[in-house]
């Protein structure tokens, strides 16, 4: 009987890992063929960036000149040129699926990474690692990696092996400093390794990313004077950074509207106060023995004082809930889980319909920022270490009543605040050059359909509700209209909509913004006049 008893558990520890590494295979897979079957002009699009610089500077074209059919431009180092040169030889299918690969590959390692981290106890370890694997598969920033095909993943795979001390020590740091090399943000690494005392490893990091970057100059001297004399500080060619989309201080100041001259000052600061405590709150970490934690943390920071922070960059938050939810306690366990849904859901999107005020709104569509905000300042445990001595010290239900009224509170503080609507850091007011793309929609694509479209009336438009925007689009008559503007709060800037005249005759407009709940589209005759106003109109469509 004690050898029956031994033998089932054994069986079982075998047979799970397996089981749910089986499941990573079939979401792998299915994952990818749906990637695949995206429309050809955003299909794994950023990887077609990539592809498109590197065969643009194998045939001797300026490598920051390049820009793709999406409007996409190649923004990393060039050493990273460098290490995606062989991409260029492949074709373009072939490559497809080959990344698609080594990014599964890339998710799988972290996964077994920071499921080492999760379970100590070697019996438990495989089933761990493996359910942590198919759960960071399964969110929406490794999705986002695979929809794009994006680097960012073989970025955080490198920082965390590295952080972690998974490397030889002889080699440690050299990994943080290929990552840096290739895509800057890891360069914070090198400032925990200083603080936490990792001398060697600190400077084994900064001697690779120097050696990497002198790579760069000696192959590609003239790209390289042209990234490091400037294009590295030009944040704004990779997109509109205001959008909800950037879960970064930068782009939450940005939406707030924050004066120009202030701006730099105010985001300087903000990024040293929360990286600062981050970084010492990482070295407690590594001090308590818990190097994991305290890489995840730096990751974290590095997604909240970057200038752009997009979906894909937001691993680390990822990890840090599994890291919370695998704790002890059940405070720390429910910080985990709230963490997770906010990184997996876009709460923007989704409580739009129930945020009653513009604070509640800026709260949810910044949600993941400052969620991972929160982390930075208060590590791992902070506040359900502030929940357990409240709970010993009162009694576990008061404890609790305190956390409880403490987070009510936070929702109380934004629900009053005067903070800008949130309706317009999606907003785009598309041009000529956008009404032939693909991935714009028009109301009508021929004079006649604009015509019927437009009869009758000075404005006639259609609304478009997706995941994480709305599109306004519509037709104007140009005897009776000669000026469009939206503003997206009361007492906000109004915002010009150019009329297009795609058609002899005709004049077609369009726009997006996250939301049009408090959005005011006004139309004024050529002496300034005004010929109408729409705003139910625009939430009734």
């Amino acid at each position: 009987m004690a050898t029956s008893r031994t033998e089932t558990p054994t069986g079982s520890t075998r047979t799970a890992p397996a089981a749910l590494w089986g499941v990573y295979g079939v979401v792998a897979v299915v994952s990818s063929v749906l990637v695949l079957r995206r429309p050809e002009w955003e299909r794994l699009s950023d990887l077609h960036i990539y592809y498109g610089a590197i065969r643009h500077l194998h045939t001797g074209g300026a490598l920051y000149e390049f820009v793709a059919e999406n409007g996409g431009p190649f923004t990393y180092p060039p050493f990273a040129a460098l290490v995606l040169s062989p991409i260029g030889l492949l074709p373009e299918g072939a490559l497809q699926l080959g990344w698609l690969v080594l990014t599964c590959a890339a998710v799988a390692a972290i996964g077994i990474a920071a499921g080492r981290a999760l379970a100590p106890d070697r019996q438990r370890r495989p089933l761990v690692v493996a359910a942590t694997a198919v759960a960071l598969l399964l969110s929406a920033p490794a999705q986002s990696n695979l929809r794009f095909g994006q680097v960012s993943v073989f970025v955080v795979l490198l920082a965390l092996v590295d952080g972690m001390r998974l490397t030889p020590a002889r080699y440690r740091g050299v990994l943080v400093g290929i990552a840096a090399a290739i895509k800057l943000t890891p360069l914070l690494f090198v400032l925990y390794f200083l603080l936490a005392r990792r001398f060697r490893d600190a400077g084994r990091a900064l001697a690779a990313f120097l050696l990497c970057g002198l790579v760069g100059a000696a192959v590609l001297p003239a790209e390289s004077v042209i990234f490091w004399t400037g294009t590295f500080l030009n944040t704004n060619r990779v997109g509109n950074l205001a959008s909800l989309g950037n879960q970064s201080l930068h782009g939450m100041l940005l939406r707030i509207g924050v004066d120009g001259a202030t701006f730099p000052l105010l985001w300087l600061s903000l990024v040293l106060v929360i990286g600062g405590i981050a970084l010492l709150r990482a070295r407690r970490l590594e001090f308590a023995g818990q190097p994991a934690h305290a890489a995840v943390l730096v990751g974290c920071a590095t997604v909240a004082v970057s200038p752009v922070s997009w979906t894909h960059h937001q691993i680390w938050p990822v990890l840090a809930a599994m890291l919370l939810i695998g704790a002890y306690g059940v405070a720390r366990r429910v910080a985990g889980a709230v963490l997770l849904v906010v990184m997996v859901l876009s709460l923007g999107a989704l409580l739009s319909a129930v945020s009653m005020t513009p604070g509640l709104q800026f709260l949810f569509e910044n949600s993941r920022l400052l969620a991972v905000v929160t982390l930075c300042l208060v590590g791992f445990g902070g506040v359900a270490v502030a929940a357990v001595a409240a709970g010993r010290r009162t009694g576990t239900a008061r404890g609790w009543l305190r956390v409880a009224t403490a987070a009510v509170a936070g929702v109380a503080f934004f629900a009053v605040q005067p903070l800008p609507a949130g309706a317009d850091p999606t907003f785009k007011a598309y041009a000529m050059s956008d009404v032939h793309n693909p991935r714009y929609f028009f109301v009508c694509r021929s004079a006649a359909g604009c015509a019927a479209f437009g009869a009758g009336a000075p404005v006639t438009f259609g609304v478009t509700a997706e995941k994480t925007k709305v599109r306004v689009n519509g037709v104007v008559d140009p005897a009776v209209v000669a000026r469009l503007e939206y503003q997206s709060a009361p007492g906000g800037a109004a915002r010009t909509i150019p009329l297009l005249e795609v058609y002899p005759g005709q004049r077609l407009f369009s726009f997006r913004s996250a939301n049009l709940s408090h959005g005011r589209l006004t139309a004024y005759r050529a002496d300034g006049t005004p010929v109408a106003v729409y705003t139910e109109e625009l939430t009734a469509g």
